[in-house]
């Protein structure tokens, strides 16, 4: 009698069926996580640019006061958008180290998650310096603070929470920078990256780190250089959206992948 063949279980398991540590890597799945990444980099700079530049550098009086508590309650509506957006940018920064860790990990599994870390830890800390401007707002609109401290104390309290915000946000920028940097030399490695936009990253990453010690070190103003230096975060943004969908589950272009075939 013929014993029937049979085949270990494992050859006849479907991808659904399997354990999920066994099933083959998506396809699919860096590229969206690179579109997706994209997406929220360039909102994310819209909304950080409307929240810091349109409303609350707007809003501020430099060494005013009084003339700032006054922009704010006039323009009350502008400044609670302005502190919406900032915190839409937190929410939008935690999908990005998400996003980008799925992007990096073929490269370098364990710097990637680093980064990742790195940006969530700096989006925490960004968080409690946009609760600085929760607390201004709070102080000004309330006439019992008037009443027991007086307008020109509590104007001077509200520039101290600004000042803050301002503060904690620059202290922050350092983990930034060195998250930057990391993903500078995960994209220069990378092989499907350009070369050069891993070293603008870089370049980048060291802009906000100089600018962030530099805040603390010196006794006098501090020119932002990441003014001039975060042209890599927007040239990654557009990569993403543009050119990322050719990489592979791999960590390969679809390109190098095909050649690799052949």
């Amino acid at each position: 009698m013929t014993t029937p063949t049979t085949h270990p279980p494992s050859q006849h398991r479907t991808d659904a069926t399997r354990p999920v540590s066994e099933r083959p890597a998506a396809t699919w799945s860096i590229r969206s996580a690179s579109i997706t990444a994209g997406v929220a980099l360039l909102l994310m700079s819209a909304l950080a640019g409307f929240g810091k530049f349109g409303a609350l550098d707007r809003l501020v009086a430099e060494g005013d006061p009084t003339q700032t508590a006054q922009n704010i309650l006039n323009s009350e509506g502008l400044f609670r958008l302005g502190i919406a957006s900032l915190t839409v940018v937190i929410a939008l920064d935690v999908v990005i180290a998400w996003a980008l860790y799925r992007v990096f990990s073929p490269v370098n599994q364990a710097l990637s998650m680093l980064a990742m870390v790195l940006r969530l830890v700096y989006s925490g800390v960004f968080m409690v310096a946009v609760a600085q401007l929760v607390g201004v707002v709070r102080l000004l609109g309330n006439d019992a603070n008037l009443a027991v401290f007086g307008a020109d104390q509590v104007n001077a309290q509200a520039m101290l929470g600004i000042a803050a915000f301002n503060d904690i946000w620059y202290v922050s920028q350092f983990l930034f920078g060195l998250h930057l940097l990391i993903l500078g030399y995960l994209a220069y490695r990378s092989g499907y990256v350009p070369r050069l936009l891993g070293m603008l990253l870089a370049i980048a990453g060291l802009g906000y780190a100089a600018d962030s010690l530099g805040t603390v070190l010196s006794h006098g103003s501090w020119t932002d250089i990441s003014s001039f230096t975060f042209l890599g975060e927007f040239l990654l943004a557009l990569w993403l959206l543009i050119r990322a969908r050719r990489i592979t589950a791999g960590g390969r272009s679809s390109s190098t992948a095909a050649r690799g075939h052949q």
